[in-house]
Formats: C-alpha cells, sequence, structure tokens
C-alpha cells in the first residue's frame, strides 16, 4: 500500500534551502505533500538538494508539486529550464495539431520537472474562457467549448503522466466566469445550475476519473453564498454531479477571495469536504496555524491519497530531444531545451 502523510495539507517551503526550524514542523505534522514557487528555484541541482532534503525531513516518498503552466505560470525559468508561452497562445497557433501538441509540451515539461524531483504539477486547467473571464485566467485557459477543452485537458493530463507527473485538474467546479482576480477579490457567478452544468462543469465532468484536483475560490449564488472551497454544496457537486472521486485540494488558502483567519478559512474548507488544505507562501507560523484547524486527514481522505499516489509509475527513458523534435515538426517555434 502506498505510504501517505497524516496531516490533511500540502506546504509550501520559504526559500531555495530548507531551514531546520521549518524540517523540525514538517517532521512533525507529517504533510501530505509540498508544493514549490519560484523562491525556491535556483539551479537543477540546488532543486534536486531541496526536494530531496523534503522527503528526508517527512521520511516518505511524498509527493511536490508545483504549477508549470507555462506563460505566466511558470516557476521553473530559463536559463536551466524552456520557457512556455501561455497556453492559450500555444493551443491557437497549434491549431488542427493542438491536441498532440500539448501532449508533447506536457510531457516534456513533466521530464523537466521528474528530473528534479517534482511529480505533480498543478494543470491541466480546465476553466472555459466567457466573455467576464479575468485577465489572470484567460491565457492559461484552453478555449470556450467545453468538448475542445475537455479532450485537450485529457491530452495535457497524459502527457504528465506519460512524462513522470501526476496531473492536478484546476480550478474545480470552474472558474471560468470570475471578472475579478481571486488573489485579491471574491468573484460571485450568477449563472443558472442548467448553464453551470452545460458549460462550467462539463470538462470537470470529463475528467472525473483524475487522481486529484484544486478548488476555486468562487461564490456560486445558484448554490449559496459560500466560496465554493468552503461551501458543503459546491462540494456535494464536484463530488456527485461532476462524479470526481479524487483528491480534492484547495486552491491557496491566503488568497484574498477568502475571509476570516487562516485557521478559520482552512476549518471551513475542511468542514465543507475538503480533503487537504493548500497554504503555500512559507511561512512557519501560517502554517502551523493552517496545521492546527486541518489536523489529520480522515479516512476516506486517506484512501483517496493512497489511490493518487498510485498513478505514479516508473516512466521509461526517453530522449527529451526527440519529444522536441517530434514537437517542432507540429509547431517550429516552439520552445527547445535550455542551451
Amino acid at each position: 500500500m502506498t505510504q501517505v502523510g497524516r496531516g490533511a495539507a500540502i506546504f509550501g517551503c520559504a526559500g531555495p534551502r530548507l531551514d531546520p526550524d521549518q524540517a523540525a514542523f514538517f517532521r512533525d505534522y507529517d504533510p501530505f505533500g509540498f508544493i514549490l514557487f519560484a523562491r525556491n528555484v535556483e539551479s537543477p541541482d540546488q532543486l534536486r538538494h531541496l526536494t530531496a532534503a523534503l522527503r528526508d525531513c517527512v521520511g516518505r516518498d511524498a509527493p511536490i508539486l508545483v504549477d508549470q503552466e507555462g506563460g505566466r505560470v511558470q516557476r521553473l525559468r530559463a536559463p536551466h529550464w524552456r520557457e512556455w508561452t501561455p497556453p492559450l497562445d500555444f493551443v491557437t497557433a497549434a491549431g488542427d495539431t493542438a491536441l498532440k501538441a500539448m501532449a508533447l509540451r506536457y510531457q516534456i515539461i513533466a521530464r523537466e520537472l521528474a528530473a528534479v524531483g517534482i511529480d505533480a504539477n498543478c494543470a491541466p486547467v480546465a476553466d472555459l474562457i466567457t466573455p467576464v473571464t479575468h485577465p489572470f485566467l484567460k491565457n492559461r485557459c484552453y478555449g470556450s467549448d467545453p468538448a475542445t477543452v475537455s479532450s485537450l485537458c485529457r491530452a495535457v493530463a497524459q502527457g504528465l503522466l506519460d512524462g513522470g507527473c501526476l496531473p492536478v485538474v484546476k480550478h474545480m467546479p470552474g472558474h471560468g466566469r470570475s471578472s475579478v482576480d481571486t488573489h485579491h477579490d471574491l468573484p460571485r457567478v450568477t449563472a443558472t445550475r442548467q448553464d453551470l452544468a452545460a458549460q462550467d462543469f462539463a470538462p470537470f465532468k470529463a475528467l472525473n476519473d483524475l487522481p486529484m484536483a484544486m478548488t476555486a475560490h468562487l461564490v456560486f449564488t445558484a448554490y449559496d453564498d459560500l466560496p465554493a472551497t468552503q461551501s458543503p454544496a459546491m462540494i456535494d457537486v464536484i463530488r456527485h454531479d461532476i462524479g470526481f472521486g479524487g483528491l480534492l485540494m484547495t486552491d491557496d488558502l491566503n488568497m484574498q477571495a477568502l475571509c476570516g483567519t487562516l485557521a478559520e478559512r482552512t476549518a471551513a474548507a475542511m468542514a465543507a469536504g475538503c480533503d487537504l488544505a493548500l497554504q503555500c507562501n512559507g511561512d512557519l507560523a501560517q502554517m502551523m496555524q493552517v496545521a492546527g484547524a486541518a489536523g489529520d486527514m480522515s479516512t476516506a481522505a486517506r484512501h483517496r491519497a493512497q489511490a493518487a499516489l498510485a498513478w505514479r509509475k516508473p516512466v521509461a527513458q526517453v530522449d527529451i530531444a526527440a519529444l522536441e523534435a517530434d514537437l517542432a515538426g507540429l509547431m517550429p517555434d516552439a520552445p527547445h531545451g535550455p542551451s
């Protein structure tokens, strides 16, 4: 049986090296996993040492996540890693070859991540572009048609799995009707249940077999007045209407779409039915607040965590230059490896 951590949280860390106080906290709380950001990244060797140190401090092969979508949301960058265009620009440029091109793009990304000890990528983005989609999100999306987005997301997920990374689909149950940035404000979506089911929820339903997903901090007024991350009604939609049976983590609890203390935000998300609390900024005092409110994983969450990690498989050796050549055959301007 796959070994999982005890604590119902995923945490960031403060810098490019793990300091003793954070290591001691992680050892004691034993979170499910970790997430890295640009502040944690200097070079491939440094990053391999950091991912090894994080796993060493909890004594197991803990999952380590990152947001490596490409474009603005890309934590590993030149000169050591490829620079990717935003997903929407890439899909548009790929045209009729977009499915194969996206699979190759994310297989290459996954292999770069796996080479430095990162084994989960917070992608695909299954949110639909709508007339009101905020610019912060729009070019991270793949399109506006549910069937097309579902197919592209499936290609992204398979590319990640083929490259040695678990996909984390986001932002469930759908973020595309947000006209504000949830890092700063709480969006309110007034669409009907029928429109949400036919549009926003549809790509997530098509991907409901994937191992992990991240919630959205939006209010869907057709259901209630709570952010989906903290809404029992919306978690019920995710579990039953969308049919997602995998491991469900919150979006970052530091985002100001949510109100209250970090402990209150965490407790509300866990009470609503989220499996894991995600807290990203690496501040030790804040992590302690989240850990205290999140506590240990529930029995159901542990089973989902074990099932999610069971998707990790040994990856066959593939010449990454050959993948690049395949992608260049589809898109001559696609990124090449760092010199």
